[in-house]
């Protein structure tokens, strides 16, 4: 991965954390490595366990970054999920996998950050719903 595009999504997962944070979740842990992909923050919000994936950009060439949660990803975040309670003691029967949409301005600034409750549903039934920063 190029320097320019780690920094941005360090950069990103450290704001999404503290995001979550605001929201009275708990940081349970960050890139996870699991057989089917790395899951970027584990959290805990009351007793669900939030699997959430970040995506920050820079610029909207590729469009916004929310797009970027392809078929192909939104499965390998589903296979990891299912496999980390199981893997990491985690006996919570209720999780759910969230978004974090982030925008950086052409100053750096952050000029959006977006929670997306449900952004990738699986075998769990919810209605997506985003909250604004």
């Amino acid at each position: 991965m190029r320097t320019h595009a780690r920094r941005l999504g360090q950069r990103g997962e450290a704001l999404a954390c503290q995001a979550l944070l605001e929201r009275g979740a708990q940081i349970i842990a960050r890139n996870v490595r699991t057989p089917y992909g790395e899951l970027d923050i584990v959290a805990r919000q009351g007793g669900v366990l939030v699997f959430v994936e970040v995506k920050a950009r820079s610029r909207r060439t590729f469009g916004p970054p929310e797009e970027s949660l392809t078929a192909t990803k939104q499965a390998h975040l589903i296979a990891s999920a299912q496999h980390y309670p199981g893997a990491n003691e985690q006996l919570e029967a209720d999780w759910r996998i969230d978004g974090v949409a982030i925008e950086f301005g052409p100053g750096g600034e952050t000029a959006r950050l977006e929670i997306i409750e449900n952004a990738v549903r699986g075998d769990r039934p919810a209605a997506a719903q985003s909250v604004d920063a």
